[in-house]
């Protein structure tokens, strides 16, 4: 025995005076939900119902009949060629949306120096492309860029399917290790050695920054871990000679020596007897004693 047709309002989730506007959202969003190759557990049953409930409601003169008579005997309204046809339509929406398709996206990985990183640098890369060339991006970084960025190139991916958008370029940012410098936030932080005797009457040093090298006071009595200033030699904060920049954080250290010349030693002795504390007597102790002096003086 054949099963009994459901009502089609019901079908399709509307009342019997739903408007045209709202029949049709309706069809589309229950076709979209049970169409065969996204719901084909009930071998399509349920979208044959859907169709065919459209099919009646959507046409004036079969809904008038449908609303007299219900539903007619097999082929008594010719039904079978309307679904038919509007299943052909939702068959092409779905094969079209197959073949159209946003291209992937590519990740890459930039690896820039330190001052690039600071002042900013346009990088030429080269990327793979469709058939095994390779195209040519530039890159543009701007100052200030910080390790571990990703920087998002819109439409710049691989090239989409069927007039779909290309995906997006993602550059993760990589800054090399320097020599000399490393970053505290806006600032840039190294570290210098100084002789004892700089530290003890104070000197005028090069000292090398972003900028190249710049002549700093080193004041009379320096400690050593001390920490010098030189405000406006750090990481720019935007583009343009005008734009914020952080400071140069100096951290100076006292190099003590580790073999003296007779002079030294009776300078660096005569020191220790102004501290009121006489080297102990003989080479070796009053070597080590004096050493251990030094050490003392440049801790206080």
């Amino acid at each position: 025995m054949a099963r009994r047709k459901r009502d089609y309002y019901l079908v399709l989730g509307v009342s019997r005076d739903a408007g045209e506007v709202e029949i049709k959202r309706a069809f589309r969003e229950l076709a979209r939900q049970h169409h065969p190759d996204v719901n084909p557990d009930d071998g399509g049953e349920r979208f044959r119902e859907i169709n065919e409930a459209y099919a009646a409601l959507s046409d004036k003169e079969a809904r008038a009949r449908y609303d007299r008579w219900g539903h007619p005997d097999e082929g008594g309204i010719g039904l079978s060629a309307v679904v038919d046809a509007a299943q052909e339509i939702l068959n092409d929406v779905f094969r079209r949306r197959r073949a159209k398709q946003k291209g992937k996206d590519i990740r890459y990985t930039l690896e820039v120096t330190f001052e690039e990183a600071a002042f900013g640098a346009d990088k030429v890369v080269r990327l793979p492309a469709d058939a095994g060339p390779t195209r040519e991006i530039t890159i543009v970084v701007p100052p200030g860029m910080k390790d571990g960025s990703v920087k998002t190139l819109k439409g710049e991916g691989e090239p989409g399917r069927g007039g779909a958008a290309a995906g997006d370029l993602h550059v993760l940012i990589r800054i090399a290790e320097h020599a000399q410098f490393r970053r505290d936030g806006a600032d840039v932080r190294s570290e210098q050695a100084i002789s004892f005797a700089q530290a003890a009457l104070g000197a005028v040093i090069d000292v090398q920054t972003l900028d190249g090298a710049v002549k700093m006071r080193i004041p009379e009595g320096t400690q050593p871990g001390r920490v010098f200033r030189i405000r406006g030699r750090g990481i720019p904060q935007a583009a343009g000679k005008s734009a914020p920049r952080g400071d140069h954080l100096l951290t100076v250290q006292v190099e003590v020596p580790t073999e003296l010349t007779p002079r030294q030693r009776e300078l660096i002795e005569e020191l220790a007897r102004t501290e009121g504390e006489p080297p102990a007597l003989g080479a070796a102790p009053a070597r080590k004693g004096l050493l251990d002096r030094v050490r003392s003086l440049l801790d206080e």
